[in-house]
């Protein structure tokens, strides 16, 4: 919200305060500024006639002007304007003036002839060049014929003012108008708000000989029409067009100009609808599902059934708190005028302004309108027209009124007040503070006695329905500053520690142990890459209202977005990336219940370094796998998980994956990502954590290193490329006793002199025994029992070279 400070002086006495101080004491009632700045800028400015204009006799573009700058004083001005005349009144900078970009001006001579100040262009003064005309952009700027000769021209202008931009919280609607602003700083700086006095001079005629209306939908519950006649449309006031720049909206005729200035003095839009293509009936309905209408801005939308609209007999002539039609534009030849001010669902609007066009007006409907403000609105748009247009004002409104104007009354005691904020107030003080924010306190004596309060509050206040609403009222304009911070007096339990977190943290540290780093991405993903990575059935979870198509559904897969995290890296030639995510995923149990569910997920590329071993390993199926395992050891439940290639999603590597399995429950895959949805080598895997969570765990035991030493044998096999690595290892084991402590593959070979269909598999096998040193007979035995197994059950053959 930009506040234009001689707006706000309009309701505030506050020539005794700076901006900058006002916007500070905001700040800290909870309204954060960002900026300060002026329309324009400059010193010295005054408003000059031109009393003669010649061409510059030793220029072909310059002209030589005799400029009266000051009653009865005239000095001559070089000008290269290509629009200046005789008989033109002109922003004059004078000797000594100093123009943004500190830029003075200097007594001068060009191309011979003296030049005594300088003729101004707005955008020489600041102004922004969309608040100014085209004329204006090519030259200097021509002030009415009846501003007054050696008047400042900032002051003319009403460009003598400061704009204090604030960034206000959602819930805070009241404060989009400068009358709501009035009130807030009021309260602040305990000043008293002058409302304004609207009055119609005249009115004729009645409105139900032009005008009926037909609200057909609980959506709208208050919408008032009034009408004008006779307008007359040209430039804005000087005052209204500086006061809308002031508040970032570009002035464009006396009619349209008035619409917003009411809105922004009020805080209630208004649309203004040219009675000659409107007709004698307003009716405010749902559109119909696929119906359409071109807009002001000449684009023909396609409406729903949860759009707003109003339509006379024939069709839709706007879209009710968003954007009229172009077949009621008021154009330059509209001579009557019917005015609309009315309140509409605040939800509808904000959907079908997210879907057609966000403008001031819908931001306003969408965090709801003072219903009071509404028919004050449509009274002081009518004043305004009467006397900036020379309207001819209509006698009559016509009015459907559902709304329950009864204000809030919230009951609220001392001692909650001071609980709360912890504060000890007085009586009077509290008083005091409901008094500066003009909410309405029972005068009842006896409430009084009891430090009870029946506190009134006004429509305008939307924010405000529950008790701690009202305390946060008096904690904010009391002086958050003033709360003094006490240790709590209350008796402390012993906690417990949260097992599934502590689980967690175990895991997060073991993966970063193991040189990943940790990344936190969106939870919210988009419909084609939803069900990516996953063979799973579920019932997506879509939220109601996406920000945008990407960000539409709650995600199943953490493995989509560190993908997207790889790709920005490696866009940025960032190669080497070791990544993970613990996040929750989700999906829908029915139509109505969300499940949650906790995951992990690896992503890794390029080279990993060891720099405590000098080595450089490169990131593969095996490096990934490896991390699993050293993953589920660390968390005791080494032996209790297996891999597998059933069921593998295709988004996944179809020959560089396994489904990772946990007591014989898949719990997720690791692999390589399939090569036709992302050309960079990644291998990823994802974990269901709930599964770990939930299975116990046996206490982990320690086994003392063997004082013997152990021998080694190895050994490799010619087998069938279907035969898996794990199979050969788990035959390996049940053919062999209890001296073989654990098997390994350390070769994986395809090539020449081995049959296509075939794959040679190589193993280590490691004996030893905790209370003595094996004899090289009683290993061979259990060698050859390993052979054995492994040729008769998997058809393979021992390979000798």
């Amino acid at each position: 919200m930009k506040l234009s400070r001689k707006f706000l002086s309009d309701y505030l006495d506050i020539e005794d305060i700076s901006s900058k101080e006002i916007a500070e004491k905001m700040t800290f009632a909870g309204n954060e500024y960002e900026s300060i700045t002026s329309i324009a800028s400059g010193t010295n400015l005054v408003v000059g006639l031109v009393h003669e204009c010649i061409d510059h006799p030793d220029s072909d573009h310059l002209h030589v002007c005799q400029v009266e700058i000051k009653p009865g004083e005239i000095t001559q001005i070089v000008c290269g304007a290509p629009n200046v005349a005789t008989g033109q009144k002109v922003i004059v900078a004078l000797i000594g003036a100093v123009l943004p970009g500190d830029f003075e001006i200097k007594k001068s001579k060009i191309r011979g002839e003296e030049s005594n100040g300088m003729i101004c262009a707005l955008g020489e003064l600041g102004v922004d060049n969309k608040y100014q005309n085209d004329e204006d952009k090519a030259g200097i700027h021509v002030l009415p014929h009846d501003a007054p000769i050696g008047e400042n021209a900032l002051s003319y202008l009403g460009f003598d003012d400061e704009t204090i931009d604030f960034e206000l919280t959602a819930n805070r609607g009241d404060l989009l108008s400068i009358m709501g602003m009035a009130y807030e700083i009021g309260a602040i700086l305990d000043k008293k708000v002058k409302l304004p006095t609207i009055k119609i001079d005249k009115e004729t005629d009645d409105i139900t000989k032009y005008l009926s209306l037909d609200v057909k939908t609980e959506n709208c519950p208050l919408y008032l029409a009034r009408m004008v006649k006779d307008v007359e449309i040209h430039e804005s006031p000087a005052f209204i067009k500086a006061r809308l720049i002031a508040s970032g909206i570009r002035p464009i005729n006396n009619v349209v100009d008035i619409s917003n200035y009411v809105m922004l003095e009020l805080g209630q839009p208004l649309h203004f609808f040219d009675y000659k293509t409107l007709g004698n009936k307003i009716i405010v309905r749902m559109s119909k599902d696929k119906e359409e209408i071109t807009t002001l801005d000449s684009e023909t939308r396609t409406l729903t059934d949860s759009d707003i609209v109003i339509a006379n007999d024939k069709e839709p002539v706007a879209l009710a708190g968003v954007m009229g039609g172009l077949n009621s534009e008021i154009e330059l030849g509209t001579k009557d005028i019917v005015i609309e001010s009315a309140i509409f669902n605040s939800t509808l609007v904000r959907l079908t302004s997210k879907r057609v066009l966000r403008s001031e007006a819908s931001n306003r409907f969408e965090k709801g309108i003072d219903p009071t403000r509404t028919y004050m609105a449509i009274t002081y748009a009518c004043e305004l027209l009467e006397k900036y247009a020379n309207a001819k004002v209509i006698k009559g409104t016509v009015i459907h009124d559902k709304i329950d104007y009864k204000d809030k009354v919230i009951e609220i005691s001392q001692d909650e007040i001071e609980a709360v904020l912890g504060l000890t107030l007085t009586n009077k003080q509290i008083l005091d503070i409901f008094k500066r924010l003009a909410f309405e306190v029972e005068e009842d004596n006896n409430t009084f006695d009891e430090n009870i309060y029946k506190v009134s509050v006004p429509s305008r206040r939307l924010d405000i329905s529950i008790k701690e609403d009202l305390i946060e009222e008096i904690g904010r304009i009391n002086g958050m500053d003033s709360i003094v911070g006490r240790l709590p007096m209350e008796s402390i339990k012993p906690g417990k520690y949260d097992k599934v977190y502590l689980k967690e943290k175990l895991i997060s540290k073991r993966l970063e142990a193991l040189g990943l780093n940790q990344v936190m991405t969106y939870s919210l993903t988009s419909e084609k890459d939803l069900r990516k990575f996953t063979n799973d059935e579920f019932i997506s979870y879509e939220i109601n209202n996406p920000m945008t198509e990407d960000r539409k559904y709650m995600r199943y897969s953490l493995i989509p977005s560190l993908i997207s995290v790889a790709d920005y890296n490696l866009s940025r030639k960032n190669n080497d990336i070791f990544i993970y995510e613990i996040s929750k995923v989700y999906y829908m149990k029915d139509n109505e219940n969300v499940m949650e569910s906790k995951v992990a997920g690896i992503l890794l590329g390029g080279y990993l370094n060891n720099t405590w071993q000098h080595i450089i390993n490169t990131a593969d199926f095996y490096t990934a796998k490896g991390i699993i395992e050293s993953l589920l050891d660390y968390l005791g439940l080494k032996g209790r998980y297996t891999f597998d290639t059933e069921n593998i999603p295709s988004d996944y590597h179809p020959y560089q994956t396994a489904r990772i399995l946990m007591d014989k429950t898949p719990m997720g895959y690791v692999g390589a990502i399939n090569p036709t949805i992302n050309k960079n080598k990644l291998f990823i895997f994802e974990l269901n954590l709930e599964i770990i969570f939930n299975t116990k765990i046996r206490n982990i035991k320690n086994k003392e290193v063997s004082k013997y030493p152990s021998i080694t044998k190895d050994l490799a096999f010619i087998l069938n490329k279907d035969i898996n690595s794990s199979e050969v290892i788990e035959t390996i084991k049940k053919s062999t006793n209890k001296l073989l402590i654990n098997v390994e593959v350390f070769d994986y070979y395809v090539g020449e002199n081995i049959d296509s269909n075939k794959k040679s598999l190589a193993f280590s096998l490691n004996f030893s025994d905790n209370t003595r040193t094996l004899n090289e007979e009683e290993v061979m035995m259990e060698f050859n029992k390993a052979i054995k197994g492994v040729t008769d059950k998997h058809s393979a053959i021992l390979r000798d070279k």
